[in-house]
């Protein structure tokens, strides 16, 4: 199993496993320690998993797991480890259990451990259905309690000892009051309590109270009020401002220690942030500020533009900040503190949306170690650095800029048109993003080209065509290292090769995933490549291509595909044109080394090629026009998967499909005309592993106990057959006739 950290070092904390020293506290200590055990190989394949938070910025969570061997020698030496479900079925004496965690939801099972465990100290319940766990009253001695289920914080009341209640995920609208009773409470998580609106009023006598989690509670629609007295508070993910004494943003002033992630939400209603002291508090690691509640709020209804200017000046944070988020901003121009580049010189995420007046950025392009930028809905944008050669205090600027970003994602700019310009207007002659890997670029229809980027491996570049002014240049020479490039908006594609002006560049032979969006993706490279210089060079080392929404395409692309002699998978997806009549009906799909097929929602689509002999998967969704599969799908015999989804003019399977010898999963799904097997594909049907029938009325039958297909495919280890439809009627009569139970069996 793996464990959070922060949460592993709660939960010690919980249980008095660890103990502070002069100089250090318990987190210190606790952290300390993790990282001793992680030094020492006790805990292994530590790794961050990214998880979405409020308006695309995401969270952070480190998790890791005990080392097998650790594991297997320590429940060797104490034999202290036991399943829960092998002492339920052994009835074994659970009385000296301290720490349970449970994985399923079953209520008597759960109640019959919890009668016997009178002595646990900690329970992790994974999952729940809001069952009144009625014997956790009796757990006097419980020390940190897990459960989804928002009912079970009623039973809590007598459990004085209680340091650790995570109520994450549940369904909980209001904490009760009575949880201001538990003094003793040390961590409070409530992350992803979508419904979750209030917090009790009296929380601020939970004077031991070091971390409280409320990330992504959307709903939450403010703060217990006096949360200054809680002077012991570490960790406070999200503090909602609202007006009236004890709601405001100055109860953040003296809680000195908070560190980690902090999210300040509704600032559109602080007057001053000058007394919160965001300069005083060290610890916070992640900052978020955001002018409204929710990632809908619109600051052009703000008619104060100056306040919301004055505001972001006030909330000066420390110098050591690594993410930054900025949310709802409705004024002019970023604060003066944004101007000095010694602010940012920690920063390794810069994240700006909804912030429709704004013109400039930070001045975070001189920052060496800013790793990810994420800029939408900047309505004024028209330049990411102005002024490059006004050099800031502190700054050399013959130095690169972004040096180190990795990540860049821009989104529905609509006036940036420019990577950077001198304080006379001029473009750019500096480095830019000599490390940058991943580039995407949505709904920004002015900007004209591509930066340079050797390191550039993942490119896309999707927009409205009919709203570009000019097409973007992307000239291939320029990206040497380019692996994956999706594009959709009218592009001016410059191919490299022996015929171009810069006789320096070498064919682009790292690309590996393309895929094309509408008509002028498609044209661009398969049309005026094709015209100037052939496409053997370009796309030879393609791997994966998908095609989407290009409605020039009419017939099959055989001549433009007979280049991807190394592709793997294809793709095509709303190519609503496409009816794939070819010159004749013999025709094969040029692509020796295909493996998957994929064609979704491909109306007019009539028939499909024959296929190579590689091809492992074939799935076709929504083709409702289709009337007949490859007349070779027979002869794939390295095919093992086969699905078939709403194809309505689909009538039958074709004959001599008894070459399929590796077929494995067969799926058929609301195709009604097909009523039968091939005599072919009957021999096979005893060999899947799985098979699916769904939508298939006649299909059914067959397969269904007394048809004719049922000794051929019981023995399947994996099989779902639709049940037959029953009118309501039918079914009334027949439930007055045999009042079933909810098992199933008949009381009668």
């Amino acid at each position: 199993m793996r464990w959070i950290s922060d949460r592993l070092i709660q939960l010690w904390m919980a249980n008095n496993f660890i103990h502070a020293e002069e100089s250090t506290d318990l987190i210190e200590k606790g952290e300390f320690v993790f990282n001793e055990l992680l030094w020492r190989s006790f805990i292994q394949d530590v790794n961050v998993k990214i998880i979405a938070g409020y308006s695309w910025l995401p969270y952070r969570e480190i998790r890791c797991k005990m080392h097998d061997l650790m594991h297997d020698l320590a429940n060797d030496i104490t034999d202290e480890c036991a399943f829960a479900e092998e002492l339920i079925q052994q009835k074994a004496s659970v009385n000296n259990v301290r720490h349970m965690q449970l994985p399923w939801d079953e209520s008597e099972e759960i109640t019959i451990l919890m009668r016997s465990s009178s002595s646990l100290r900690t329970l992790l319940l994974q999952k729940s259905k809001q069952t009144d766990l009625k014997e956790i009253v009796k757990l006097t001695s419980l020390r940190a309690i897990r459960c989804p289920d928002p009912y079970i914080i009623h039973r809590l009341i007598n459990t004085t000892h209680l340091r650790y209640l995570d109520l994450s995920e549940s369904k909980i609208v209001r904490l009760p009051n009575s949880i201001c009773m538990l003094y003793n409470l040390q961590s409070l998580r409530l992350n992803n309590c979508v419904k979750l609106r209030f917090l009790p009023e009296g929380m601020q006598a939970l004077r031991q109270l070091t971390h409280i989690y409320l990330l992504l509670c959307t709903s939450l629609e403010r703060m217990p009020p006096k949360l200054s007295l809680l002077n012991n508070l570490c960790t406070l993910t999200s503090f909602i401002v609202d007006t009236g004494y004890g709601f405001g943003i100055e109860e953040l002033k003296d809680l000195k220690q908070l560190g980690n992630r902090l999210e300040l939400f509704n600032l559109r209603k602080v007057k001053s942030g000058s007394k919160v002291n965001l300069h005083e508090k060290k610890n916070l690691t992640e900052l978020l500020l955001c002018w409204g509640r929710h990632a809908d709020h619109n600051p052009l209804h703000d008619e104060v533009i100056r306040s919301n200017q004055e505001v972001l000046e006030s909330l000066v944070p420390h110098t050591k900040l690594r993410t930054l988020g900025l949310h709802g901003y409705g004024g002019l121009a970023i604060s003066q503190w944004m101007r000095d580049p010694q602010m940012f010189c920690c920063l390794r995420e810069l994240k700006i949306s909804n912030c429709p007046r704004c013109k400039d950025l930070p001045l975070v392009w001189l920052s060496s170690p800013l790793e990810k930028l994420h800029l939408s809905f900047m309505n004024s944008l028209t330049t990411l650095c102005k002024n490059i050669d006004a050099e800031p205090a502190g700054c050399n600027t013959s130095m690169q800029i972004f040096p180190k970003l990795k990540m860049m994602r821009l989104y529905k700019l609509p006036e940036f048109e420019r990577w950077a310009q001198n304080s006379t207007g001029e473009p750019n002659s500096l480095v830019m993003f000599p490390q940058l890997e991943q580039l995407f670029i949505t709904y920004c229809n002015k900007i004209a080209n591509l930066p340079e980027a050797p390191a550039l491996t993942s490119a896309c570049c999707h927009g409205e065509s009919a709203e570009r002014i000019i097409p973007m240049s992307m000239e291939w020479g320029s990206f040497p290292s380019l692996v994956h490039l999706s594009f959709g908006m009218l592009v001016d594609v410059v191919m490299p090769g022996k015929d171009h002006e810069n006789q320096n560049q070498k064919p682009l032979n790292t690309l590996r995933s393309l895929s094309l969006q509408s008509d002028n993706g498609f044209i661009s490279v398969f049309k005026l490549s094709k015209l100037q210089l052939g496409l053997g060079d370009f796309l030879v080392f393609v791997e994966q291509l998908t095609i989407f929404q290009c409605d020039n395409i009419v017939s099959w692309p055989v001549e433009e595909f007979r280049c991807l002699v190394r592709l793997q998978y294809l793709g095509i997806d709303s190519c609503t044109k496409l009816e794939g009549r070819g010159s004749s009906s013999e025709e094969f799909l040029p692509l020796p080394q295909l493996e998957r097929l994929n064609l979704q929602r491909c109306g007019s689509l009539l028939e499909i090629p024959k296929l190579p002999a590689s091809l492992g998967e074939l799935d076709i969704w929504e083709c409702h026009s289709l009337v007949a599969l490859p007349s070779n799908l027979g002869d794939l015999a390295k095919l093992r998967h086969l699905r078939l989804f709403w194809c309505s003019e689909l009538k039958v399977l074709p004959d001599g499909m008894d070459g399929l010898t590796s077929l494995e999963r067969l799926m058929i799904h609301s195709c009604p005309g097909i009523n039968k097997f091939p005599q072919g594909l009957l021999q096979q049907l005893p060999a899947l592993k799985s098979l699916k029938i769904d939508g298939c009325p006649d299909l059914q039958r067959r397969c269904r106990e007394g048809g004719e297909y049922f000794d051929l495919v019981s023995s399947i280890p994996d099989i779902y057959i639709q049940p037959p439809y029953e009118p309501e009627t039918k079914k009334s009569v027949k439930s007055r006739l045999l009042p079933w139970r909810v098992d199933g069996s008949s009381s009668i």
